[in-house]
């Protein structure tokens, strides 16, 4: 059970937590849905790393989706899924060695993209663990 009733606003459980607020509601989904589905980053990458933070953040209605699959191999998958292994480990305190490998194989916009998602995705997260919202929230 979440921690505040649901609002009348929005389309899904999170975004009725967040409909309170109906302003941030639609800022949250918007940027969301941007950092999701735009951006030179493949979606299954992004997946791939949400899932990962996830296991992490102890929001259960975010681990609905299930484990890291582990499915993804090409050498920028693999850099972008290390970092977020590493931010999942170490937090914003992230070695300047490992800096340097982003900085070898993605381009700015790359880094730029990788590291607001997966701030932004944790950021979600953590939102979702305080609030307690649960998989099988009827919202």
């Amino acid at each position: 059970m979440t921690i505040i009733d649901y609002s009348t606003n929005g389309a899904t459980p999170f975004q009725r937590l967040l409909g309170h607020q109906q302003e941030l509601m639609m800022s949250w989904t918007r940027l969301s849905d941007l950092l999701e589905n735009g951006g030179a980053l493949s979606k299954e990458l992004k997946e791939e790393i949400r899932r990962m933070l996830a296991q992490k953040n102890g929001c259960m209605y975010c681990k609905a989706k299930g484990q890291p699959t582990g499915s993804l191999k090409d050498e920028k998958s693999v850099v972008c899924i290390g970092f977020a292994e590493v931010f999942i480990k170490m937090g914003d305190q992230i070695p300047d060695n490992i800096i340097n490998v982003l900085k070898e194989n993605l381009n700015e916009q790359e880094i730029v993209e990788l590291v607001s998602f997966i701030t932004f995705t944790n950021a979600q997260q953590n939102f979702g663990a305080i609030m307690k919202l649960e998989p099988d929230s009827e919202g």
